[in-house]
């Protein structure tokens, strides 16, 4: 913004009667108490500089504000409807039916969700993220928020390893493997 100003400001046409003031010799010394008299070039350049402001847009009035003029932004829509109602991260829930859903057009497959039931009373459909699952109906489960983009209805997540729902297997197997090789090496460093 400021730079725009000064370009404007001393660009050629405005440095030419800019150059025209100052180079123009004082043909008479100014009365005291009197004005001394605006010339056209200085006139120009501060018209020039009053056409870019830096002052903010006018706010209502006190009129307007009374009268209602202003609009309230709309505010977005939760992505877990039912866990921002109660402003919980998570929630227990029981397992009313166990399914799968057809993901969205470019990607293809069978994505597992259970059909829950929360302490709260609200039922929702949650996405059970990695391979396999031991989740039937009656199952106690904990729900947290976030959608799976790919299957539209599905804005909750089933946590693993908590409650009924069992860590991932094959992840769970990995990690095991990986701390015991860790343990031997230290002990074997210790030796």
């Amino acid at each position: 913004m400021v730079g725009s100003i000064l370009r404007h400001v001393w660009s050629p046409p405005a440095r030419r009667s800019l150059l025209a003031v100052v180079a123009r010799p004082a043909t008479t010394a100014p009365r005291p108490g009197s004005r001394p008299p605006a010339s056209r070039a200085s006139s120009t350049i501060l018209r020039q500089v009053a056409c870019f402001s830096t002052t903010p847009a006018r706010s209502a009035t006190l009129n307007q504000v009374l009268r209602g003029i202003r609009k309230g932004k709309r505010a977005r829509h939760a992505v877990s409807p039912a866990l921002s109602n109660t402003r919980c991260p998570a929630l227990k829930g029981v397992c009313l039916r166990v399914g799968v859903v057809r993901p969205k057009k470019p990607n293809s497959g069978e994505r597992k969700t259970a059909r829950v039931k929360l302490s709260t009373g609200a039922v929702v459909t949650a996405y059970i993220p990695g391979e396999g699952h031991n989740i039937q109906q009656h199952s106690v489960v904990l729900v947290r928020g976030g959608r799976a983009q790919d299957c539209p209805g599905v804005r909750y997540h089933l946590v693993r390893g908590a409650l009924d729902l069992v860590r991932t297997p094959m992840l769970h197997a990995c990690t095991a493997s990986l701390t015991a090789r860790q343990a031997a090496a230290s002990e074997a460093n210790r030796e």
